[in-house]
């Protein structure tokens, strides 16, 4: 593990050594999961993009989020929604599919998304725009394992945290 001790005696603290969201320690940390898909009753992968599904729209009432901008919490435009993903299970948005500017699509958990309807705007405060090139990404297009999702979410988590050296400070 990329940690040190920060004091010289057993049960100090850790600090970080290296780059903790990308290393996944400390407030970026994801459990060991299966790295297996999680699956509903019928047997198919539980979280899927809405483009691979069928039977499946969003309600008039609702923001869709495809074509909206993705803000970081340092105020810089990274990309554009393209897709979301549902969770079968229980029907509810897990993931928006943000295609970055000049990189690869990455994943948003819509905990971490504030949407704003007027200006169709969707705004991160965990990450800076530097950040989103280097979100875990699951091996397949269309589907995500236990082990990726943690990797994923925990990526965001350690945001709030790491993403910013002011962040790691004390508050008062």
């Amino acid at each position: 593990m990329k940690l040190r001790p920060t004091e010289p005696h057993p049960g100090a603290a850790m600090e970080p050594t290296g780059d903790p969201m990308k290393d996944g320690v400390g407030a970026a940390a994801w459990a060991d999961r299966e790295d297996r898909y999680d699956l509903t009753h019928d047997g198919r992968p539980r979280i899927q993009p809405i483009s691979a599904l069928s039977g499946f729209h969003v309600d008039d009432r609702d923001p869709d989020p495809r074509g909206m901008t993705v803000i970081a919490a340092d105020g810089e435009s990274v990309g554009t929604v393209v897709d979301f993903w549902v969770d079968l299970a229980e029907p509810q948005v897990r993931y928006l599919t943000v295609q970055i500017e000049g990189g690869d699509p990455v994943l948003l958990p819509i905990g971490y998304a504030r949407i704003k309807r007027g200006p169709g705007e969707i705004h991160v405060q965990a990450l800076f725009g530097k950040h989103f090139p280097d979100i875990p990404r699951p091996a397949a297009a269309d589907k995500i394992t236990l082990l990726e999702e943690d990797r994923v979410v925990a990526f965001y988590a350690g945001g709030y945290r790491y993403a910013e050296p002011s962040r790691n400070e004390p508050i008062f």
